[in-house]
């Protein structure tokens, strides 16, 4: 039995076997051409078929995780049509003399590398959109097309990372869980298994080679259990099974007004510790967050979480919740949340008002800086927010 520890992109219990996902091999070589001009043509037509897969992944995506999840793929469409990524394919065509494929890649490589040396974490995570839509028209340029199929069964994905093309593309109905070896909880792929309901995994060193291997990916505590000993399977089994039931009786509920007896009308909310707790509110009818406790941000980190980081976390929370009310709560530190970050004095070792106040008083140097202006340019970007 092996037992690997990840990070939690969304929670839930799956059992199965490990299905490990192999991209379409699309290795690229450097060749000479003589007609430039017909080899720029080349990857005109190769855009035009990438630019209308890119399109029919949105109609697909917009059906099963809606038009605010779906969005990406007409992000992929612009960055596909971008002047100066296209130009920079077009001029290494023309002043190397060399094949649209090679091209691609060097502009792909050049352009995820400019994102990932960014300070704002939003654009970094941007690297991997290059890389998804280079890789895109590299395999059309070389199969006519870049859509990918898999032919599986029911199985918990395992893959080095996945493309946000790559996971619509997949059967929902046969994907038990994602596990990636790569990845971040606030890229498109993450915040796409949220909104599927789907348990994943992200930053989970798994080795190569567990293909059809049994597993439990427990996306409560953020682990993978590789070929489970009996009692412990039998342990997930109950789990999985109690869990299903618990579902059952509150999915009675949904869709259904919330009032009380007397007909009025109550807004439930739900409360969050971060992202990953997004799908289970939206999958359980909540009509807004009541609180998003910006702590957990703290508690989790070894360091000051930076604005960049901050501001990312709010936005994803303000754009999956798609216009429903989220509240942010400030700091709830001190008593038995502490931080290694803070220099606490001994007068804060009680639960209450004045522990609470002196907490936001040590801390003022971030209350007054950082996460005032990440909410703030969160608020900003994408829809309201509250501070309480």
């Amino acid at each position: 039995m092996i037992c690997i520890e990840g990070k939690t992109a969304f929670s839930g219990i799956a059992i199965g076997p490990i299905r490990e996902f192999a991209k379409k091999s699309s290795a690229v070589r450097r060749s000479h051409v003589d007609d430039t001009a017909a080899e720029c043509t080349r990857f005109e037509e190769a855009k035009k078929v990438a630019m209308e897969e890119l399109g029919a992944l949105y109609d697909k995506a917009v059906k099963e995780v809606g038009e605010d999840n779906a969005a990406i793929f007409e992000v992929h469409q612009m960055m596909l049509d971008d002047e100066d990524y296209c130009d920079s394919i077009r001029n290494i065509i023309t002043t190397q003399e060399v094949n649209a494929e090679f091209a691609v890649a060097t502009t792909g490589d050049n352009f995820a590398a400019m994102f990932a040396g960014m300070d704002d974490e939003y654009m970094k995570a941007r690297s991997a959109d290059v890389k998804d839509i280079s890789e895109r028209l590299i395999a059309v340029l070389h199969h006519g097309s870049g859509a990918q199929s898999m032919e599986m069964e029911q199985a918990i994905i395992l893959a080095d990372d996945l493309a946000p093309s790559e996971t619509i593309q997949l059967d929902r109905s046969k994907v038990l869980a994602f596990v990636t070896r790569e990845g971040s909880t606030n890229s498109h792929t993450a915040i796409l298994a949220r909104t599927m309901n789907i348990p994943a995994l992200v930053c989970t060193p798994v080795a190569d080679g567990m293909d059809g291997k049994m597993a439990i990916v427990d996306g409560m505590a953020g682990k993978i259990i590789i070929e489970p000993e009996e009692s412990v399977l039998a342990e997930y089994q109950k789990k999985k099974e109690d869990e299903s039931k618990r579902k059952e009786l509150l999915s009675a509920l949904k869709g259904k007004p919330t009032a009380t007896k007397s007909g009025k009308s109550i807004k439930l909310y739900a409360n969050i510790g971060g992202i990953g707790d997004v799908g289970a509110a939206l999958m359980n009818d909540a009509e807004g967050i009541g609180l998003f406790r910006s702590e957990f941000l703290y508690l989790q980190n070894d360091h000051y979480p930076t604005e960049e980081e901050q501001f990312s976390a709010y936005k994803s929370v303000a754009e999956m919740m798609g216009g429903r009310k989220v509240i942010i709560r400030t700091l709830d530190i001190g008593a038995d949340k502490k931080l290694t970050t803070l220099i606490w004095t001994k007068r804060i070792t009680r639960r209450s008002a004045t522990a609470q106040c002196a907490s936001a008083w040590t801390a003022r140097r971030f209350l007054r800086h950082s996460f005032v202006r990440c909410t703030v340019r969160a608020h900003s970007a994408t829809l309201p927010l509250w501070c309480r």
